[in-house]
């Protein structure tokens, strides 16, 4: 592996700057690491690398620029988020061809801070998965361990970031699709506050729940990049008017005193694996040792989560995916003689099992006589479970918990979509009360070893203490390195 593809997104940055590294450079090491590795990983649906090397020259022609923080950087982008000109596609064969004329609001702020777009990543159609094996093209693998899951839907965003690909990658999260990832590829991953990224250019999966996020390879690079595309946008009504801290300006602290971490008994229970409860243990302590005070919280609607999550989610999914019919774009059957022979066969070939599956579902808890029995009901649920967050954030200033009740399992491991659903409880609840959340890299499992991600959940808008809280304890305990590819 080429030694710049052994840096982190803030030390290239600094090395662009001063002239020490050339954009050129940088984008060359990435597409060399590319070739040498995607036979394994498959991480990325496209890879843009004669246009990425041609922005790069010219950038260097022009030299460094003081006022674009990312100037030069190599990223990779989620495959459901708008690239101009660039084949976007959410990994589903219905938008195999699509072609975007405009830039998701994201996409175009990382351009305007200098960021180079070198690849599109694969991921569970239409984000709907945990392991990225959803995908319409190819399963992506682990950079950890190649016969294992990277975790889902953002899985080529992590498994490219993992495996030194690219020194930051955008992914989306709807029920935990970047902190599951993260948890299993051994990065960090951001959730931010629902509103407090743009969501404007973002192929929806569910619009009450989805929020764009970095995924990078330490807690720094996340704030760098969450800095560039945090703010109020007047093209999405979801965004929020509200200022936006100095992230950046918030790292550095040398200890913990004065910080108040929640611990769940929800989270902190029956069903974790020993490997990843000895790693977040051995965290929690690190973090007491820095100072930090530990109480217990009580999130007790948690076992009520999976199910309310699920309504809700498929309900905003077969409303958003009824634009796919095979029309305006995406995928036709041109053969269909009848225009409702026409919608159905286009969406029954282009969509793939799992999210055929949750569009019946969705259609059905919207329906007439079951959306009082069923979606009524989980928007209220909803509702209960921001007030448990509000009563535990009375108590303490962040919860900690773990991501994932596992390290990332074998490819086909779980074919039940229950079992699948099921892996998502310690997540979800964050992105139906809107909150932000982030999986920190604190160890290996000692049986699988595989990397085990520590959870920090906030209040609204905290983010900066919560990644003030998460670089501290990263600088505190052991790094993990990069996996051997």
């Amino acid at each position: 592996m080429s030694d710049i593809c052994k840096k982190t997104l803030s030390e290239v940055a600094a090395m662009l700057q001063t002239g020490e590294v050339k954009a050129v450079d940088a984008v060359t090491a990435c597409l060399d690491r590319i070739k040498a590795t995607e036979p394994q990983v498959k991480a990325l649906i496209t890879v843009l690398g004669e246009e990425a090397l041609k922005q790069a020259e010219a950038m260097d022609e022009a030299g460094p620029r003081a006022d674009k923080p990312l100037w030069g950087v190599p990223l990779v982008l989620k495959d459901l988020l708008a690239a101009k000109g660039t084949r976007t596609t959410c990994a589903s064969k219905i938008l195999d061809d699509f072609v975007p004329f405009y830039d998701a609001t994201a996409v175009s702020k990382l351009r305007d801070a200098g960021a180079i777009i070198i690849g599109k990543a694969n991921m569970d159609e239409f984000a709907m998965g945990s392991s990225t094996e959803n995908s319409a093209y190819f399963q992506t693998r682990n950079p950890w361990d190649t016969d294992r899951v990277p975790g889902g839907s953002s899985g080529g965003s992590a498994a490219t970031v993992a495996a030194g690909q690219c020194f930051a990658a955008l992914g989306t999260d709807t029920g935990g699709s970047i902190r599951t990832p993260a948890s299993f590829c051994g990065i960090v991953g951001l959730k931010p506050t629902y509103g407090r990224i743009s969501r404007f250019g973002l192929i929806a999966y569910g619009s009450s729940l989805d929020q764009i996020g970095p995924m990078t390879r330490s807690v720094e690079d996340a704030a760098r990049v969450l800095q560039v595309m945090a703010g109020h946008d007047p093209k999405d009504s979801t965004s929020v008017e509200i200022e936006v801290p100095d992230y950046l300006a918030a790292l550095g602290r040398e200890n913990l005193e004065g910080v108040t971490i929640g611990l769940p008994k929800e989270y902190w229970g029956e069903g974790l694996d020993e490997e990843v409860e000895v790693s977040l243990k051995a965290a929690v302590a690190k973090m007491e040792a820095l100072g930090a005070k530990t109480v217990p919280v009580s999130l007790g609607l948690t076992d009520y989560a999976i199910a309310t999550y699920y309504i809700i989610a498929m309900a905003e999914a077969s409303s958003n995916l009824s634009r796919f019919d095979g029309v305006r774009f995406g995928h036709r059957n041109t053969e269909a003689e009848e225009l409702i022979d026409m919608y159905t066969s286009s969406r029954t070939e282009g969509f793939g099992d799992e999210v055929q599956r949750r569009i019946i579902m969705g259609t059905y808890v919207l329906s007439s006589g079951y959306y009082d029995a069923y979606y009524n009901k989980a928007a209220k649920v909803r509702r209960l479970l921001r007030e448990d967050f509000e009563k535990a954030f009375e108590q303490c200033d962040l919860i900690a918990g773990p991501v994932l009740p596992t390290t990332a399992f074998k490819v086909g491991d779980k074919v039940d979509p229950l079992q699948m659903y099921l892996i998502d409880i310690f997540t979800i609840s964050a992105n139906l009360a809107g909150l932000p959340g982030m999986s920190l890299p604190v160890g290996l499992g000692k049986t699988s070893a595989m990397p085990v991600g520590l959870q920090l959940m906030g209040p609204a808008f905290s983010e900066a203490e919560m990644l003030s809280v998460a670089e501290c304890l990263e600088r505190n305990i052991e790094p993990m390195g990069m996996p051997e590819l």
